[in-house]
């Protein structure tokens, strides 16, 4: 598959940038192609690791059916919106995500996933994430996004301003 490149290749951000924004963030939208072809996004918690973003999700449901029916996925996470309604315009940072998603079916891969997250949301807590694993883990699915194309973007007004500091 060939990715559009940027158009505003401008207001790029860098792979390094992008990625941190990935670390840096603790939500966005997984968008994937639901019932009757219909465009689904929903918002969700994830952690990013390695080239590979993880989800957890019940075991079944729209989102689910919708993975394993179609294996390609969007996934999006805003960094900054700064409405600037006398410039009409928003100062934004975002990342677009591309890949392809699964269900983790191997169960050494789906603890690894679920400690992930844990600690993600709920670092230095081993005691309760053990307890939760314990409790919950049968009654989840873990989710991979191998990301296969990544870009970030920025407001022009944010790029003019990274360029006059670089003078």
């Amino acid at each position: 598959m060939q990715f559009r490149e940027m158009r505003r290749k401008r207001q790029q951000l860098s792979q390094e940038e992008s990625i941190g924004i990935l670390r840096r963030a603790t939500a966005g939208a997984l968008a994937l192609l639901g019932d009757d072809d219909y465009p689904y996004a929903v918002p969700i918690s994830y952690v990013y690791a390695d080239g590979k973003i993880y989800f957890h999700s019940a075991l079944t449901g729209h989102k689910v059916d919708a993975i394993r029916r179609h294996g390609k996925a969007s996934f999006c996470v805003i960094d900054k919106d700064e409405v600037h309604g006398e410039e009409y315009t928003t100062y934004f940072r975002s990342v677009i995500v591309f890949g392809r998603i699964r269900i983790i079916d191997d169960a050494d891969e789906k603890l690894c996933t679920a400690r992930m997250l844990g600690n993600r949301y709920n670092p230095d807590d081993e005691e309760s994430l053990q307890k939760e694993i314990a409790k919950s883990l049968a009654h989840m699915s873990m989710i991979c996004l191998d990301i296969e194309h990544l870009t970030g973007k920025e407001a022009i007004e944010l790029v003019r301003t990274k360029d006059y500091f670089k003078k």
